[in-house]
């Protein structure tokens, strides 16, 4: 009679008990932060001026983000699309760049550039334009950080779509805004969707450059992350519910762009069936 094989940490079982660690490592806190506070304590916190504030804010200055970003980085996402274009590889390793800065380096950086005292800030402030510390400072940190995850994912989109489709719009007589609009972005809208959502994502959580470029004043420019830093000092029930609010929204948002992706490859996956 043949002997059964010893099981090795290299099979299917082994396999699964290895992922044990890691995965007990994410859950744990983020379960920590649900079973820290009781629910009564939770909707009472969520009644709070400095909580109703915060959430207010963060949204707000978000959706701005996410405006901004696609206004400006879809022209640029389109450019890098294409990658024979003089310049390609400069302005894609700048546009990486601020997703492997220190969050802080980058408000230091907005400070020296738009500050009172900044490269810009003369021009400016004769203008009557005072940047710092106001919301525009806030969506200007945010986009800063958050928009290069919209123009990376709209740029895989863009190159996707098939040269045959754009050089037959031509011949078709359509212009290259017609082939954009109608052909371009129907095509890439799973892209730059998830790449929208994923930038309002990040735009909720920054924390670094908005602290240092806008401040953190209640009502003002003080988003959830930055109430959070307050609530350790003042109180630790704020600092939970706006914690387990962002956990929930960026859980939810995960699960939405993942959901659009995986719609989107079964459809492509039909499509080659036929």
């Amino acid at each position: 009679m043949a002997s059964r094989p010893l099981s090795s940490p290299w099979s299917k079982n082994g396999w699964r008990l290895l992922i044990v660690p890691f995965s007990l490592f994410i859950l744990l806190p983020l379960l920590a932060l649900f079973l820290r506070i009781s629910p009564s304590d939770l909707f009472r916190t969520l009644k709070l001026d400095q909580v109703t504030q915060a959430l207010n804010l963060s949204l707000v200055t978000s959706l701005a983000t996410v405006i901004v970003t696609i206004v400006f980085g879809t022209p640029v996402a389109y450019y890098l699309s294409h990658r024979h274009y003089r310049f390609y590889r400069l302005l894609d390793t700048l546009i990486d760049l601020p997703t492997v800065l220190p969050p802080a380096v980058a408000g230091v950086a907005l400070l020296a550039a738009f500050g009172r005292r900044g490269l810009l800030g003369g021009p400016l402030e004769a203008l009557g334009i005072s940047i710092p510390f106001t919301q525009i400072a806030v969506v200007m940190a945010q986009t800063f950080i958050a928009a290069p995850l919209y123009i990376k994912s709209a740029t895989l989109g863009f190159a996707s779509v098939d040269c045959e489709l754009r050089k037959a719009a031509a011949l078709d007589g359509a212009s290259r805004w017609q082939a954009f609009r109608y052909i371009i972005v129907p095509m890439s809208w799973v892209a730059l969707l998830s790449g929208a959502v994923m930038t309002w994502a990040r735009s909720l959580g920054e924390f670094g450059a908005t602290i240092i470029f806008a401040g953190n004043f209640p009502g003002r420019t003080q988003t959830m992350p930055l109430a959070i830093y307050i609530g350790f000092e003042i109180d630790l029930n704020v600092a939970l519910t706006l914690a387990i609010i962002l956990v929930c929204l960026a859980f939810v948002i995960l699960i939405v762009v993942k959901a659009i992706l995986h719609r989107q490859i079964e459809i492509n996956l039909n499509d080659t069936d036929y």
